[in-house]
């Protein structure tokens, strides 16, 4: 679990507007909020893919076209 002991995962759903399934039109804003969630640490990566039905290179794909990939690689490398 990602998120705060006093948070459920559909408080995150409903802070970051994330789609409470995968069977949506994956729309440009629908990726970006779910990227930001997991990188908020509102969702964990695994609840993401689980609910979503993401692969690990799909989502990666997601951070790239966000430009999100090479700051969280940034950020592992000074932690």
């Amino acid at each position: 679990m990602a998120y705060p002991e006093h948070t459920s995962i559909a408080d995150a759903i409903k802070r970051y507007h994330l789609p409470e399934s995968h069977r949506v039109k994956w729309s440009r804003n629908r990726k970006a909020n779910v990227v930001r969630a997991v990188h908020d640490d509102a969702l964990s990566f695994r609840e993401a893919r689980d609910l979503y039905l993401l692969s690990q290179s799909e989502f990666e794909q997601w951070e790239q076209q966000f430009g999100v990939s090479d700051q969280r690689a940034r950020s592992l490398e000074v932690a």
